[in-house]
Protein backbone atom coordinates (compact mmCIF):
# COMPACT_ATOMS: atom_id res chain seq x y z
CA UNK A 1 0.00 0.00 0.00
CA UNK A 2 2.82 2.38 0.99
CA UNK A 3 4.60 1.67 -2.29
CA UNK A 4 1.42 2.44 -4.18
CA UNK A 5 1.03 5.78 -2.38
CA UNK A 6 4.68 6.69 -3.11
CA UNK A 7 4.24 5.68 -6.73
CA UNK A 8 1.07 7.76 -7.04
CA UNK A 9 2.78 10.77 -5.45
CA UNK A 10 5.76 10.39 -7.75
CA UNK A 11 3.46 10.19 -10.77
CA UNK A 12 1.61 13.31 -9.57
CA UNK A 13 4.89 15.22 -9.25
CA UNK A 14 5.95 14.12 -12.73
CA UNK A 15 2.55 15.10 -14.15
CA UNK A 16 2.55 18.49 -12.43
CA UNK A 17 6.13 19.14 -13.51
CA UNK A 18 5.28 18.24 -17.09
CA UNK A 19 2.15 20.40 -16.94
CA UNK A 20 4.14 23.31 -15.56
CA UNK A 21 6.75 22.94 -18.29
CA UNK A 22 4.15 22.72 -21.05
CA UNK A 23 2.32 25.73 -19.59
CA UNK A 24 5.55 27.71 -19.59
CA UNK A 25 6.22 26.75 -23.18
CA UNK A 26 2.66 27.57 -24.14
CA UNK A 27 2.87 31.14 -22.82
CA UNK A 28 1.93 33.22 -25.86
CA UNK A 29 4.40 35.54 -27.53
CA UNK A 30 3.64 39.13 -26.54
CA UNK A 31 3.32 40.94 -29.86
CA UNK A 32 2.75 44.65 -30.37
CA UNK A 33 1.46 45.75 -33.78
CA UNK A 34 1.70 49.40 -34.75
CA UNK A 35 -1.73 49.48 -36.44
CA UNK A 36 -4.71 47.32 -37.29
CA UNK A 37 -3.65 45.90 -40.67
CA UNK A 38 -0.45 44.54 -39.18
CA UNK A 39 -2.34 43.20 -36.16
CA UNK A 40 -4.64 41.27 -38.48
CA UNK A 41 -1.71 39.75 -40.36
CA UNK A 42 -0.09 38.78 -37.06
CA UNK A 43 -3.24 37.06 -35.77
CA UNK A 44 -3.55 35.03 -38.96
CA UNK A 45 0.07 33.86 -38.72
CA UNK A 46 0.35 33.50 -34.96
CA UNK A 47 -2.98 31.95 -34.07
CA UNK A 48 -3.30 31.06 -30.39
CA UNK A 49 0.48 31.09 -29.85
CA UNK A 50 0.55 34.89 -29.68
CA UNK A 51 -1.16 37.74 -27.84
CA UNK A 52 -1.46 40.93 -29.91
CA UNK A 53 -1.71 44.49 -28.65
CA UNK A 54 -2.47 47.14 -31.29
CA UNK A 55 -1.19 50.70 -30.89
CA UNK A 56 -3.32 52.60 -33.45
CA UNK A 57 -6.76 51.03 -33.31
CA UNK A 58 -9.71 50.70 -35.73
CA UNK A 59 -10.40 53.83 -37.81
CA UNK A 60 -7.24 55.38 -36.31
CA UNK A 61 -4.80 57.59 -38.20
CA UNK A 62 -1.19 56.53 -37.68
CA UNK A 63 0.08 59.70 -39.38
CA UNK A 64 -1.07 61.93 -36.50
CA UNK A 65 -1.35 59.43 -33.63
CA UNK A 66 -0.05 60.45 -30.21
CA UNK A 67 1.03 57.48 -28.08
CA UNK A 68 -0.41 56.97 -24.58
CA UNK A 69 1.32 55.74 -21.39
CA UNK A 70 -0.48 52.40 -21.92
CA UNK A 71 1.23 52.10 -25.31
CA UNK A 72 4.63 52.53 -23.66
CA UNK A 73 3.77 49.85 -21.10
CA UNK A 74 2.75 47.42 -23.86
CA UNK A 75 5.95 48.13 -25.77
CA UNK A 76 8.06 47.58 -22.63
CA UNK A 77 6.49 44.14 -22.08
CA UNK A 78 6.60 43.01 -25.72
CA UNK A 79 8.68 40.18 -27.12
CA UNK A 80 8.20 41.42 -30.70
CA UNK A 81 7.09 44.76 -32.14
CA UNK A 82 5.78 44.68 -35.71
CA UNK A 83 5.89 47.95 -37.66
CA UNK A 84 5.31 49.07 -41.22
CA UNK A 85 8.38 51.25 -41.63
CA UNK A 86 8.94 53.72 -44.51
CA UNK A 87 8.13 56.51 -42.01
CA UNK A 88 4.48 55.44 -41.78
CA UNK A 89 4.51 55.55 -37.98
CA UNK A 90 5.75 59.04 -37.14
CA UNK A 91 5.39 58.29 -33.44
CA UNK A 92 7.47 55.12 -33.44
CA UNK A 93 10.91 56.28 -32.32
CA UNK A 94 9.46 58.39 -29.49
CA UNK A 95 7.51 55.38 -28.26
CA UNK A 96 10.50 53.05 -28.48
CA UNK A 97 12.60 55.53 -26.51
CA UNK A 98 9.89 56.19 -23.89
CA UNK A 99 9.27 52.48 -23.31
CA UNK A 100 12.94 51.44 -23.30
CA UNK A 101 11.69 48.21 -24.86
CA UNK A 102 14.06 45.29 -25.36
CA UNK A 103 11.74 43.72 -27.93
CA UNK A 104 12.80 42.93 -31.47
CA UNK A 105 11.51 45.68 -33.78
CA UNK A 106 10.51 44.00 -37.05
CA UNK A 107 10.03 46.23 -40.11
CA UNK A 108 7.56 44.43 -42.34
CA UNK A 109 8.30 46.37 -45.53
CA UNK A 110 11.69 44.66 -45.72
CA UNK A 111 11.78 43.13 -49.21
CA UNK A 112 9.09 45.44 -50.60
CA UNK A 113 9.96 47.52 -53.66
CA UNK A 114 8.99 51.03 -52.53
CA UNK A 115 7.35 53.48 -54.89
CA UNK A 116 7.89 57.22 -54.86
CA UNK A 117 5.30 59.89 -54.46
CA UNK A 118 5.51 63.48 -55.65
CA UNK A 119 2.78 65.76 -54.30
CA UNK A 120 0.72 67.19 -57.15
CA UNK A 121 -1.67 69.33 -55.16
CA UNK A 122 -0.25 69.96 -51.69
CA UNK A 123 1.43 73.36 -51.56
CA UNK A 124 5.05 73.67 -50.46
CA UNK A 125 4.30 74.82 -46.91
CA UNK A 126 1.72 72.11 -46.26
CA UNK A 127 3.93 69.46 -47.82
CA UNK A 128 6.86 70.53 -45.67
CA UNK A 129 4.69 70.28 -42.58
CA UNK A 130 3.63 66.78 -43.58
CA UNK A 131 7.18 65.65 -44.13
CA UNK A 132 6.79 65.51 -47.89
CA UNK A 133 9.60 67.90 -48.49
CA UNK A 134 7.83 70.79 -50.18
CA UNK A 135 6.89 68.96 -53.35
CA UNK A 136 9.99 66.78 -53.47
CA UNK A 137 9.70 63.11 -54.26
CA UNK A 138 9.38 60.93 -51.15
CA UNK A 139 8.71 57.27 -50.46
CA UNK A 140 5.08 56.20 -50.20
CA UNK A 141 4.69 54.13 -47.00
CA UNK A 142 1.30 52.53 -47.80
CA UNK A 143 2.83 49.36 -49.23
CA UNK A 144 0.16 47.13 -47.69
CA UNK A 145 -2.38 48.42 -50.24
CA UNK A 146 -0.82 45.98 -52.73
CA UNK A 147 -1.81 42.40 -51.97
CA UNK A 148 1.51 41.21 -53.38
CA UNK A 149 3.20 43.30 -50.70
CA UNK A 150 0.83 41.91 -48.06
CA UNK A 151 2.29 38.49 -48.84
CA UNK A 152 5.75 39.90 -48.05
CA UNK A 153 4.50 41.29 -44.73
CA UNK A 154 3.10 37.84 -43.87
CA UNK A 155 6.38 36.13 -44.78
CA UNK A 156 8.34 38.56 -42.60
CA UNK A 157 5.96 38.00 -39.68
CA UNK A 158 6.29 34.22 -39.93
CA UNK A 159 10.09 34.50 -39.95
CA UNK A 160 10.04 36.80 -36.91
CA UNK A 161 7.76 34.46 -34.97
CA UNK A 162 9.89 31.45 -35.89
CA UNK A 163 13.00 33.25 -34.66
CA UNK A 164 11.32 34.03 -31.33
CA UNK A 165 9.51 30.71 -30.86
CA UNK A 166 11.23 27.87 -32.67
CA UNK A 167 8.84 25.24 -31.33
CA UNK A 168 5.94 27.01 -32.99
CA UNK A 169 7.68 27.52 -36.31
CA UNK A 170 5.84 24.80 -38.21
CA UNK A 171 2.56 26.21 -36.98
CA UNK A 172 3.51 29.73 -38.05
CA UNK A 173 4.64 28.57 -41.47
CA UNK A 174 1.48 26.51 -41.99
CA UNK A 175 -0.74 29.41 -40.95
CA UNK A 176 1.17 31.80 -43.20
CA UNK A 177 0.81 29.46 -46.18
CA UNK A 178 -2.94 29.07 -45.56
CA UNK A 179 -3.45 32.81 -45.24
CA UNK A 180 -1.34 33.52 -48.32
CA UNK A 181 -3.67 31.33 -50.38
CA UNK A 182 -6.58 33.47 -49.17
CA UNK A 183 -4.68 36.59 -50.22
CA UNK A 184 -4.09 35.04 -53.65
CA UNK A 185 -7.83 34.46 -54.05
CA UNK A 186 -8.67 38.03 -53.05
CA UNK A 187 -6.12 39.43 -55.47
CA UNK A 188 -7.76 37.45 -58.26
CA UNK A 189 -11.11 38.99 -57.33
CA UNK A 190 -9.65 42.52 -57.30
CA UNK A 191 -8.06 42.07 -60.72
CA UNK A 192 -11.27 40.66 -62.18
CA UNK A 193 -13.32 43.55 -60.77
CA UNK A 194 -10.99 46.17 -62.22
CA UNK A 195 -10.90 44.37 -65.57
CA UNK A 196 -14.68 44.82 -65.71
CA UNK A 197 -14.32 48.63 -65.46
CA UNK A 198 -13.76 50.45 -68.78
CA UNK A 199 -10.29 52.00 -68.89
CA UNK A 200 -11.81 55.44 -69.48
CA UNK A 201 -13.56 55.22 -66.11
CA UNK A 202 -10.64 54.09 -63.97
CA UNK A 203 -10.07 57.46 -62.28
CA UNK A 204 -11.25 57.98 -58.70
CA UNK A 205 -10.75 60.62 -56.00
CA UNK A 206 -9.85 59.98 -52.35
CA UNK A 207 -8.90 62.21 -49.43
CA UNK A 208 -5.16 61.49 -49.24
CA UNK A 209 -2.67 59.54 -51.31
CA UNK A 210 -2.94 56.16 -49.59
CA UNK A 211 -3.58 54.06 -52.69
CA UNK A 212 -0.41 54.48 -54.75
CA UNK A 213 0.57 50.82 -54.45
CA UNK A 214 -2.98 49.73 -55.30
CA UNK A 215 -2.86 52.01 -58.35
CA UNK A 216 0.55 50.69 -59.40
CA UNK A 217 -0.49 47.05 -59.00
CA UNK A 218 -4.02 47.07 -60.39
CA UNK A 219 -4.36 49.91 -62.86
CA UNK A 220 -6.70 52.43 -61.25
CA UNK A 221 -5.76 56.13 -61.05
CA UNK A 222 -6.25 57.87 -57.71
CA UNK A 223 -6.34 61.64 -57.30
CA UNK A 224 -6.18 63.24 -53.84
CA UNK A 225 -5.96 66.78 -52.46
CA UNK A 226 -3.69 65.68 -49.61
CA UNK A 227 -0.30 64.03 -49.89
CA UNK A 228 0.79 60.70 -48.41
CA UNK A 229 0.22 62.04 -44.89
CA UNK A 230 -3.03 63.41 -43.46
CA UNK A 231 -0.96 65.82 -41.35
CA UNK A 232 -1.54 68.71 -43.76
CA UNK A 233 -4.40 70.86 -44.99
CA UNK A 234 -4.53 71.63 -48.72
CA UNK A 235 -4.98 75.26 -49.67
CA UNK A 236 -7.90 76.67 -51.64
CA UNK A 237 -5.60 76.81 -54.68
CA UNK A 238 -4.78 73.10 -54.26
CA UNK A 239 -8.46 72.22 -54.15
CA UNK A 240 -9.24 74.39 -57.18
CA UNK A 241 -6.43 72.73 -59.12
CA UNK A 242 -7.76 69.28 -58.26
CA UNK A 243 -11.31 70.27 -59.21
CA UNK A 244 -10.06 71.43 -62.62
CA UNK A 245 -8.11 68.23 -63.17
CA UNK A 246 -11.09 66.15 -62.16
CA UNK A 247 -13.26 67.91 -64.72
CA UNK A 248 -10.63 67.36 -67.42
CA UNK A 249 -9.97 63.72 -66.54
CA UNK A 250 -13.66 62.98 -66.00
CA UNK A 251 -13.14 61.13 -62.73
CA UNK A 252 -15.72 58.39 -62.37
CA UNK A 253 -16.11 58.31 -58.59
CA UNK A 254 -15.17 60.11 -55.38
CA UNK A 255 -14.76 58.56 -51.93
CA UNK A 256 -14.28 59.55 -48.33
CA UNK A 257 -11.79 57.60 -46.20
CA UNK A 258 -12.49 56.13 -42.81
CA UNK A 259 -9.60 58.02 -41.19
CA UNK A 260 -10.25 61.51 -42.60
CA UNK A 261 -12.77 64.31 -42.23
CA UNK A 262 -15.24 64.04 -45.12
CA UNK A 263 -15.70 67.82 -45.42
CA UNK A 264 -13.08 68.34 -48.14
CA UNK A 265 -14.29 65.43 -50.26
CA UNK A 266 -17.88 66.65 -49.93
CA UNK A 267 -16.75 70.09 -51.14
CA UNK A 268 -15.01 68.60 -54.17
CA UNK A 269 -18.02 66.41 -54.91
CA UNK A 270 -20.25 69.48 -54.82
CA UNK A 271 -18.00 71.48 -57.16
CA UNK A 272 -17.55 68.67 -59.68
CA UNK A 273 -21.03 67.21 -59.57
CA UNK A 274 -19.70 63.74 -58.76
CA UNK A 275 -21.67 61.86 -56.12
CA UNK A 276 -19.72 60.49 -53.14
CA UNK A 277 -19.54 56.76 -53.80
CA UNK A 278 -18.93 55.55 -50.26
CA UNK A 279 -16.11 54.98 -47.80
CA UNK A 280 -12.74 53.41 -48.60
CA UNK A 281 -10.55 51.98 -45.84
CA UNK A 282 -7.00 53.17 -46.28
CA UNK A 283 -4.70 53.28 -43.26
CA UNK A 284 -6.85 51.40 -40.74
CA UNK A 285 -9.42 48.64 -40.53
CA UNK A 286 -12.96 49.24 -39.32
CA UNK A 287 -14.42 48.36 -35.96
CA UNK A 288 -14.96 44.58 -35.54
CA UNK A 289 -18.62 44.89 -36.56
CA UNK A 290 -17.82 47.11 -39.56
CA UNK A 291 -17.32 46.30 -43.26
CA UNK A 292 -13.51 46.13 -43.06
CA UNK A 293 -12.80 44.28 -39.83
CA UNK A 294 -9.95 42.32 -41.47
CA UNK A 295 -7.50 43.05 -44.26
CA UNK A 296 -9.37 40.71 -46.61
CA UNK A 297 -12.65 42.39 -45.69
CA UNK A 298 -11.01 45.75 -46.39
CA UNK A 299 -9.96 44.71 -49.88
CA UNK A 300 -13.42 43.28 -50.59
CA UNK A 301 -15.09 46.46 -49.33
CA UNK A 302 -12.85 48.82 -51.28
CA UNK A 303 -13.12 47.10 -54.64
CA UNK A 304 -16.86 46.59 -54.18
CA UNK A 305 -17.32 50.29 -53.39
CA UNK A 306 -15.18 51.37 -56.34
CA UNK A 307 -16.82 49.07 -58.86
CA UNK A 308 -20.31 49.85 -57.56
CA UNK A 309 -19.81 53.62 -57.71
CA UNK A 310 -18.35 53.54 -61.22
CA UNK A 311 -20.62 50.96 -62.82
CA UNK A 312 -23.69 51.60 -60.69
CA UNK A 313 -23.89 48.00 -59.54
Amino acid sequence: MLKSIHAALAMSVITLTAFGASSALAAPLKVVASFTVIADFAKNVGGDRIHVTTIVGPDGDAHVYEPSPADAVAMAKADIVLVNGLHFEGFLQRLVDASATKASIITLTKGVTPIDFKPEFADADAAEGAGTGGGKTVTDPHAFQSIANARIYVKNIAEAFCAADGEGCVSYQTNAATYTKKLDAVEGEVKAAIASIPESKRVVITSHDAFGYFEHAYGLTFLAPQGISTDSEPSAADVAKLVNQVKQDKAAAIFVENITNPRLIEQIASETGIKVGGTLYSDALSQPDGPAATYIDMMHNNIRQIKGAILGS
